[in-house]
């Protein structure tokens, strides 16, 4: 038993291959690393057409203007509202406005009804800012944390620029936020449903700019 719990513990960090946290630097296999930026989401259907198509066109250029790969990873998690019901209830309850206390309970009815129809999810959008030690040529043993986080600043200091002309708000991922996001990628509560992907599902684009 002891041996098979040892075997599926070496799978599992075979499967993950993330070696080590430095500062806002994912040390992974290989030479390996990488550096995740967080960008905030917007409402594209908000815009005018007009605004629309210079968001398009600020996109493109970009990724044109990108002299290195990056990766775009879509984190989208079901959202548990019933915390949410029970502070409307809680509210209706409490208030002792009647008209108050009608109109929250039909809004109350009307998210209810929602989350039936429709399946609320949480959205988090990322940039993977990839590293390879090939980028440097060969290095002195130890050095390598160091002279990826060097690379991967620069390469995000480009990208945090491209996106303020954007309008979007964007930051690079510290250690502890690194911590959480892997694992809540690894470890996703999947609630009571035996279908993982009706509460998780990541959406990779690879190769967004090719070198």
């Amino acid at each position: 038993m002891k041996k098979s719990a040892q075997k599926t513990q070496a799978t599992t960090q075979k499967f993950i291959e993330i070696q080590d946290i430095s500062d806002n630097i994912a040390i992974l296999p290989y030479g390996n690393a990488c550096l995740i930026i967080e960008v905030i989401a917007t409402n594209f259907s908000l815009f005018s057409k007009e605004e629309q198509n210079a968001k398009i066109f600020a996109y493109s250029t970009l990724l044109n203007s990108l002299s290195f790969p990056i990766q775009i990873f879509i984190l989208s998690k079901r959202v548990d509202i019933s915390s949410y019901i029970k502070l409307l209830d809680w509210e209706e309850k409490k208030t002792q406005n009647e008209k108050l206390a009608h109109q929250i309970g039909l809004y109350k009815e009307f998210v209810r009804e929602l989350v039936k129809v429709n399946t609320v999810l949480d959205k988090k959008f990322y940039i993977v800012i990839p590293y390879s030690y090939l980028e440097k040529g060969p290095i002195q043993q130890g050095s390598f944390a160091a002279q990826a986080k060097t690379a991967l600043l620069s390469k995000a200091q480009v990208l945090h620029s491209q996106l303020a002309t954007l309008n979007l708000r964007a930051r690079t991922l510290a250690k502890e936020e690194l911590i959480n996001l892997y694992y809540e990628i690894y470890n996703a509560d999947l609630g009571t449903s035996s279908n993982p992907q009706e509460n998780v599902s990541t959406v990779f684009v690879k190769g967004a700019k090719t070198i």
